[in-house]
């Protein structure tokens, strides 16, 4: 039997909010986080706007020292997981060093974070520097900067964390991935411990202009851009890109009740597959995506009724929402009709591989706190996106347990099930 895995700390960095406090209200009031564009010039761009991550000041939470080593997608992750750690109460006084450390065994406890694209602001810099300066005039740490395991190995580093540190590359479903390989290095006894989730950090012209060429990113909004992303609506035309990053700190059972954690939700279930379809376009039928729900109950020891809320891909694009309305009628059955679902991404963006660590932290507060997070701009339903998507305002009702599906590029499908803890 699966030794069981609890969920004792969260910490996020996100476009609506810099604490789980203050996004737990920001969900509920239906804030936006989309706005015009302010970390580059838009000049020449049809795409103008984005969910950015406004007033951060990543000294609030690590050393200044550290943070300027850091590409802003680590300083967003170690932010984050300095939320998590201390709500978890696994951080030690600080020593001679200054530094606070894990206060349960280094070698039993890891760090599994999921991230898509690495320091894309590092590369672009260096890149400009290269090309107009030579090679002597690039930036001396672009490399330990900009490649995407760094966020791991920096959270590593900061709290003498010496078990397994790992980085998960799935594009989109990273950070989901990355929860899920953390769930099994607890139940397979490798770790007592895992540090997990995803952070992401691409609002520069590179990647906007990339996305842009891909015509993924929505453009008919872009003097209103608080409207743009509207998942399941019929006057969608894109995601808008967003960044951020969501942790959890992830123990066994045993292991939290020990040493007398606080615990806040039980993580009981996974679900992986790949639709093997295409490399940016997903299943259409939804069958693949509905298997990886099935997997993940079935992980979870669930019914499909069991599910109170379903935290949705919903990227708003034309192309996934009603292949995810599809996969999610092929998984849940009748139950479909009945269960609450929602995209926060009409609130946050597509923070791509922090999606899956932030929208985890949206499940677990609405199984807390009662609620379903609603999806905005959900004002025209877009006839084959036919289930109760929870319109424009937060709704409220008990919720034992939640499921929160990511669906990436290439194929990758990844779905995680909370439930109610119960002692």
């Amino acid at each position: 039997m699966n030794k069981k895995v609890v969920v004792t700390g969260m910490g996020l960095i996100s476009p609506i909010a810099h604490s789980v406090d203050e996004f737990e209200k920001a969900l509920k009031e239906g804030r936006s986080g989309v706005g015009r564009i302010t970390s580059f010039d838009t000049a020449g761009f049809d795409v103008t706007i984005a969910a950015e991550v406004k007033d951060f000041d990543p000294s609030g939470w690590i050393d200044k020292k550290d943070a300027r080593k850091m590409a802003r997608f680590s300083q967003f992750a170690a932010a984050a997981a300095a939320q998590a750690m201390e709500q978890a109460g696994l951080l030690s006084q600080a020593g001679e060093e200054g530094r606070r450390r894990i206060t349960s065994d280094p070698g039993k406890a890891g760090v599994v974070m999921g991230n898509g694209i690495g320091g894309y602001e590092i590369v672009t810099e260096s890149f400009r520097k290269l090309f107009d300066q030579g090679p002597r005039r690039m930036l001396p740490l672009t490399v330990p900067m900009m490649i995407a395991n760094e966020a791991a190995a920096n959270i590593s580093i900061l709290y003498g964390l010496k078990g397994p540190s790992f980085t998960q590359v799935t594009a989109c479903t990273s950070g989901t991935d990355a929860l899920g390989q953390a769930l099994d290095l607890i139940r397979s006894g490798r770790c007592d411990v895992v540090i997990s989730g995803g952070t992401e950090a691409c609002i520069v012209p590179f990647s906007i202009g990339a996305f842009q060429m891909l015509k993924a990113l929505s453009t008919k909004r872009c003097d209103e851009p608080e409207k743009a992303s509207r998942p399941f609506d019929a006057d969608r035309d894109g995601f808008v890109m967003g960044e951020g990053a969501g942790v959890l700190i992830l123990e066994s059972e045993e292991h939290a009740k020990e040493r007398g954690a606080a615990i806040l939700s039980e993580f009981s279930g996974y679900g992986v597959t790949s639709d093997a379809y295409h490399i940016t376009a997903p299943d259409p039928s939804g069958e693949s995506g509905g298997i990886t729900i099935k997997k993940a109950l079935e992980d979870a020891g669930l019914k499909p009724e069991d599910i109170g809320y379903y935290n949705a891909h919903g990227t708003s694009t034309q192309i996934n929402d009603p292949a995810e309305t599809r996969m999610i009628k092929y998984a849940f059955g009748d139950h479909a009709k009945k269960m609450k679902i929602s995209s926060i991404k009409s609130m946050t963006g597509h923070c791509i591989a922090g999606s899956g660590g932030i929208e985890a932290i949206a499940c677990i507060l609405a199984i807390r706190k009662g609620f379903y997070p609603p999806t905005i701009n959900l004002d025209n339903p877009d006839p084959e996106c036919d289930l109760d998507y929870v319109p424009n305002k937060v709704q409220y009702g008990q919720i034992r347990a939640a499921a929160s599906g990511s669906l990436g590029f290439g194929g990758h499908n990844g779905v995680l099930i909370f439930r109610a803890y119960d002692a």
